[in-house]
């Protein structure tokens, strides 16, 4: 796959996701995506995007809570 913003080639690879789920913010390990070697940019496929808000919606085990600030330019 080319990348929409360099034209650099994917690759897949498994990433941190931070995800925003009704106002709050989860960080999802090993998620599935395609990874631009030159700049960087991912790509994470529609049905990847559904799992992660229906594991969310439902009964999950979390393996830390963070602390985030939150600031104001």
């Amino acid at each position: 796959m080319k990348c929409e913003f360099c034209k650099g080639e994917t690759v897949p690879r498994k990433v941190k996701k931070q995800h925003w789920h009704e106002g709050r913010l989860y960080i999802i390990e090993n998620v599935h995506a395609e990874v631009c070697q030159e700049c960087g940019e991912r790509y994470f496929h529609a049905r990847t995007l559904d799992r992660i808000d229906a594991m969310i919606q439902g009964e999950h085990d979390v393996k830390q809570v963070l602390s985030v600030e939150v600031l104001t330019a």
